[in-house]
């Protein structure tokens, strides 16, 4: 099993996390027996992944919602972009509602969760707005929830809801506070709500707390404006998994319930537990064990399964990279050039030195805890051109190649601190002109990164081991780049292996 990461035991039992890597802020929905999740983006383009599974365990990518980012994201923006979102099945449709903290609430829907999906509509405009959730009741009137980023508006611990038209195109009314953090004890930073309709109950699913460091609230009220009664249903207690919480509850075909929320991790940023979850005597939910998140527990959907993961490594079929790659903002046209053999092929474009800064590094989420990443890479370019493999977050480092007018040298450099300038981490190597290298990667915990190449068929290790870091809400990115004044890159099969 080339999976770095498998949940599933094989046994019917589960144990979490049920994704080992950066799918940030989850929210779940079950049409008929499958499954589908979605996740906050932030700058990566395409953003809005979709997922699908079949068991809440096993998970595939199918695709992505969002294909471009709003006009002004052609360079990358840390902390941008696609915030928390909402995914929903209405009237035939899958919709999903998510927040740009600088624009306001957009829409894009689709008949299929593989796509194609709509063009996004803006359809709650303001600054600061966060996190949406809609609600159809039962009614048919439609109704959306909003949390607000400080960073952005000045405020925060609040949730708003709107009346909306019944295809969410715009409010029908103005907002209303449903819920004021600041009057629950010892509640801070509400955000993320998830809005259900249960048993006669308008029931909001809502975070607090800070990422790393929060709780889950369930909170309830018989009128869809409230006033609504909150509970504590999920905090780290005596585990490992601290901040658990903002994610979704999602039911069975046999009519069981689950919770699946994230737990931040730091540089592999935030990963997706699964929680069993009940309904007590008194009609509140009980996630995990009594309140507690759970390491395994029996399978949602019991039965013979293929283990999987989402896909890391790539054969970069018709020399394209596959779904589980990403850019930090919108790629300019021929980013990606035809290859004429097997392989990818990327062009060399010029931007600078500092990795942080460049649209053209292609990435994909630091997948599981312990692995071996590894390319080979040829570089076609003139002096100034440069291509290899990279780690990087708020800080980073890179093994490669580099074009200078004397030849092309092996290099390894890193930057080890936010803003400062990159530093050799081991004297570069003259490489025959033409000649390919093979670049590796391992990452061990807690995030330790150790470069190595093969050149000639003799290994070179490159200095000292370096310690990732995570980007602006997102986790550190495992990634292929090439930059320069002309010319290009071409990597082959990218392999990536548990570490035993």
């Amino acid at each position: 099993m080339s999976e770095l990461w498998v949940a599933d035991n094989g046994d019917g039992t589960y144990r979490n996390p049920v994704l080992y890597a950066d799918w940030s802020d989850p929210d779940v929905l079950r049409v008929g027996d499958d499954f589908y999740l979605t996740a906050s983006s932030f700058n990566r383009v395409p953003g809005l992944p979709l997922l699908h599974s079949t068991d809440l365990v096993n998970w595939r990518i199918i695709g992505h919602a969002l294909h471009r980012l709003p006009a002004g994201h052609a360079t990358p923006r840390p902390g941008c972009g696609v915030w928390a979102p909402a995914l929903r099945f209405h009237a035939g449709r899958f919709w999903i509602c998510y927040p740009d903290p600088d624009h306001g609430i957009f829409l894009t829907t689709a008949e299929d969760p593989a796509g194609p999906w709509s063009e996004p509509r803006l359809i709650l405009p303001g600054r600061g707005l966060i996190d949406p959730c809609p609600l159809w009741d039962d009614d048919g009137r439609a109704y959306l929830v909003h949390a607000w980023a400080r960073s952005r508006c000045g405020f925060n611990n609040r949730l708003t809801a709107y009346p909306m038209e019944s295809d969410l195109t715009g409010p029908t009314g103005p907002g209303v506070l449903i819920v004021d953090g600041d009057a629950i004890p010892g509640c801070r930073t509400l955000e993320g709500p998830k809005w259900y309709r249960r048993d006669g109950w308008y029931w909001l699913f809502a975070p607090a707390g800070g990422v790393a460091t929060g709780w889950q609230y369930a909170l309830r009220s018989r009128r869809v404006f409230g006033p609504y009664e909150p509970r504590v249903v999920l905090a780290q207690a005596g585990t490992d998994v601290n901040g658990p919480h903002q994610g979704a509850w999602v039911d069975t075909p046999a009519g069981t319930d689950w919770f699946a929320h994230f737990q931040d991790l730091g540089a592999h940023g935030r990963v997706v537990h699964l929680q069993p979850m009940r309904w007590t005597a008194d009609g509140w939910p009980e996630i995990g064990d009594h309140g507690a998140p759970v390491a395994t527990h029996r399978k949602p959907v019991p039965g013979p399964a293929d283990p999987v993961a989402p896909a890391t490594g790539d054969t970069f079929e018709d020399g394209r990279p596959g779904p589980q790659w990403s850019w930090p903002a919108n790629p300019g046209p021929g980013q990606v050039l035809p290859h004429p053999g097997a392989g990818l092929r990327l062009a060399c474009r010029p931007g600078g030195d500092d990795l942080r800064r460049l649209p053209n590094v292609l990435g994909q989420r630091l997948p599981g805890p312990r692995l071996r990443a590894e390319s080979g890479l040829r570089l076609d370019a003139p002096a100034g051109a440069r291509a290899g493999l990279t780690v990087h977050g708020r800080t980073y480092a890179w093994i490669g190649l580099v074009n200078r007018p004397d030849g092309t040298y092996l290099t390894c450099r890193f930057a080890e601190t936010e803003g400062e300038a990159e530093q050799d981490a081991a004297d570069p190597v003259a490489v025959p002109a033409g000649a390919g290298v093979r670049l590796a990667v391992t990452v061990t915990e807690p995030a330790v990164v150790r470069f190595a190449a093969e050149i000639g068929g003799e290994r070179w290790e490159c200095g000292p081991p370096f310690t990732a870091t995570p980007g602006a809400w997102i986790g550190a990115t495992l990634g292929l780049f090439a930059t320069g004044p002309g010319g290009h890159a071409d990597f082959d099969r990218f392999v990536v292996r548990p570490l035993r």
